[in-house]
């Protein structure tokens, strides 16, 4: 935290901070409690709802809910930067989605593993522990890394490449600890197994969907709220086909918002508003404020999964989660100059990123 603080002070002055300074500060510490706040209680959330007795809501209509609102949102924000001009609205959504068609069908890849993503993460909040979650979903980092390296050709510091053993063995000790309880989560109705799995592939998601994002649609001039338009347009679609797929006789027997309680509710908006938030903050958040939030986020998901579900931390869990937290805070440190390579990557350097740079909220 000293760090953080001497990072924002600015050289040169008496006081060391500037009222611009000041504001910058204040900027950047709202962010960090946005992105703590919005990735442990997402998660939080979802196991609690998905863990309460009685009938359990369909979660294939929650992602397209939140699929929906978040769509809605975009539009609303829009259309105020058109000043509730709704003509002007329709004319540029009509040119931006109709007719440079070919730009919005590139979304239509990365929106389809989103889906399956939002789809995996509720399947592994439901047979996981949240904590347990919560780390092991951190190899999204790991699969990140090795994509933009494959596909994006970008290197990595030796600082990144450790940072990634460390983050592989924490997770690998966490999950060998974790298995011992599987008898508990089978007697509760819950699959330990099923839920690795599907983290596991929602983690391969996260990084080639991340990735292609960028690769895409790398110098795009688009907003935000357009692109997520677009994605949202095909996830919508994709997630109805997959809740058909998937519930299609459940729902049409018991309605499509069967065992929806606030709980569900705010578990949806979570998603959906949570997601366009992180968004906007996000730009305020450098690279170690983020890895920083994420750490952090472990923490608090850990200390609320043994207040709410009973969840008990022991010596090997704790273990591999502070090796997973180190490695993350380690991961989104700043690259070390190399002055053998300074003269080739200097006119590049600035474009490395702790993950990369996509304008998608899932």
């Amino acid at each position: 935290m000293k760090q953080l603080q001497a990072d924002l002070r600015e050289p040169g002055s008496p006081q060391g901070r500037s009222p611009g300074d000041r504001v910058n500060r204040r900027l950047k510490y709202m962010s960090l409690a946005v992105l703590v706040v919005q990735n442990a209680s997402l998660i939080l959330s979802i196991r609690y709802a998905r863990t309460l007795p009685g009938e359990r809501f369909f979660s294939t209509t929650a992602v397209v809910m939140a699929e929906i609102l978040k769509g809605i949102t975009c539009l609303i924000l829009m259309l105020a930067q058109k000043r509730g001009n709704v003509k002007e609205l329709v004319v540029y959504l009509y040119d931006a989605i109709i007719i440079q068609y070919m730009d919005t069908l590139k979304l239509a890849v990365p929106s389809l593993i989103y889906t399956l993503q939002n789809n995996l993460q509720y399947v592994a909040i439901s047979n996981l522990p949240a904590a347990t979650f919560q780390v092991t979903y951190q190899l999204k980092i790991l699969t990140t890394a090795l994509f933009s390296v494959l596909l994006l050709r970008k290197s990595l510091s030796r600082l990144q490449w450790g940072s990634l053993v460390i983050l592989f063995i924490g997770v690998a000790i966490v999950q060998s600890e974790q298995s011992g309880g599987k008898e508990t989560l089978s007697a509760s109705g819950q699959n330990y197994v099923k839920g690795l799995i599907a983290v596991a592939v929602s983690c391969l998601s996260s990084g080639f969907a991340g990735v292609y994002f960028e690769r895409i649609l790398k110098g795009s001039s688009a907003s935000v709220w357009l692109r997520n338009v677009q994605l949202g347009i095909f996830g919508t679609a994709l997630g109805l086909l997959a809740m058909w797929q998937q519930d299609g006789p459940a729902i049409a027997e018991r309605g499509f918002f069967f065992g929806y309680t606030p709980l569900v509710w705010c578990v949806i908006f979570n998603q959906a508003f949570g997601g366009l938030l992180v968004a906007v903050v996000v730009k305020y958040a450098d690279n170690i404020l983020k890895g920083f939030a994420t750490s952090l986020s472990i923490v608090v998901s850990t200390a609320a999964s043994v207040h709410l579900f009973g969840f008990n931390v022991d010596l090997p869990f704790a273990v591999g989660a502070g090796l997973v937290i180190g490695a993350v805070y380690l991961y989104s440190l700043p690259r070390t100059p190399d002055p053998a390579l300074s003269s080739v990557n200097q006119t590049s350097s600035h474009k490395e990123a702790f993950l990369p740079k996509s304008v998608l909220t899932k």
